[in-house]
């Protein structure tokens, strides 16, 4: 098939566009939000390939993926076609409402007919309320790391894209509480600063902003332990991404965490002292580190493997386009 989607986001686009179709990805000349292109931090197939609006216009097009709201819109005057009426649609759920009226948040996409929402973790479609559209979930899948864990580092690993703008979302204000145990290694998009940001000395916390995929996946294998410390936010790919590197992993029992992060794993748990407690013994003791690092790779391979993830997709894809005929 050739499918339409914007590049939103990088790491669940990745997983995606290693699929046997045809993948047409906007360009704009500033590349900006509406018109990323291809990933330049992720290794991407030549099988998703830059098109720009003006050859939409007589682009083939079996199905649109959109991610935001604003896409219909985009994909319409784009194309001279409305997705879900003229062409097959599926709206990608990447996130938890945040519009202050959870749990009776109402979807963008609620009582539509023409489409169908994806969500990415059944907690999403829990929490959204849908209305009338038909839902599904496809649990994330990732590609696998190149990298095993060494966890030779007394350092702690964290992936926050934007911390200082969402803050408490993602555990922003958690971190100095955990870099008294060790040295905090953040990586991710717009983490330059961010020690000056939370008040430590920079030997506290280092940033390591927006580097190549594969680069911070052997940065993170590095280091003794993963931490994910969001309270409201959907299962970050980089948690996945982690465990399946074989990293031990500390996080916040909230959202779909509690579905990925298996007992042995490392720790989970609502309350932050207990997080602390296991964060200094997997600190302290590598061998109970790495065997905790062994029960998250298993678990996440088991569940979050690529091939379950693109073969759902395909199941997906397969009954949206043919079903619209």
């Amino acid at each position: 098939m050739n499918i339409l989607l914007w590049h939103v986001h990088g790491s669940w686009t990745t997983s995606f566009v290693h699929g046997k179709h045809r993948y047409l990805v906007p360009v704009t000349p500033d590349r900006g939000p509406d018109g990323r292109g291809r990933a330049r931090t992720y290794p991407w197939p030549e099988n998703a390939v830059e098109i720009t609006p003006a050859e939409l216009a007589t682009a083939e097009v079996d199905l649109i993926l959109l991610q935001r709201p604003e896409e219909e819109a985009l994909a319409t005057g784009w194309l001279g076609r409305r997705p879900g009426r003229d062409i097959p649609a599926i709206y990608v759920e990447h996130n938890t409402p945040k519009d202050g009226a959870v749990p009776n948040s109402r979807h963008p996409m609620a009582d539509r007919a023409d489409l169908l929402i994806a969500h990415v973790t059944a907690f999403n479609q829990l929490y959204w309320d849908t209305g009338g559209t038909r839902t599904t979930v496809v649990d994330h899948g990732v590609v696998p790391p190149r990298v095993g864990y060494s966890g030779e580092l007394e350092r702690l690993a964290v992936v926050i894209n934007e911390p200082v703008r969402r803050w408490r979302v993602t555990g922003t204000d958690l971190l100095p509480r955990f870099a008294e145990l060790a040295p905090l290694d953040v990586f991710g998009l717009k983490v330059t600063g961010l020690a000056d940001r939370l008040g430590l000395p920079p030997d506290r916390v280092t940033s390591h902003d927006d580097l190549p995929q594969a680069r911070m996946h052997a940065e993170l294998s590095r280091r003794r332990a993963y931490l994910h410390l969001c309270r409201w936010t959907s299962l970050g790919l980089s948690l996945i991404e982690a465990m399946t590197i074989g990293m031990p992993v500390v996080a916040l029992a909230t959202t779909e965490a509690v579905m990925a992060v298996p007992p042995g794993a490392g720790a989970l748990a609502t309350r932050v002292d207990d997080l602390l407690t296991a964060t200094g013994q997997l600190l302290a003791d590598p061998v109970s580190a790495r065997r905790a690092g062994a029960v998250a790779r298993r678990a996440a391979r088991d569940r979050y493997g690529l091939d379950r993830f693109l073969t759902d997709w395909d199941r997906l894809l397969e009954e949206e386009v043919c079903g619209s005929r």
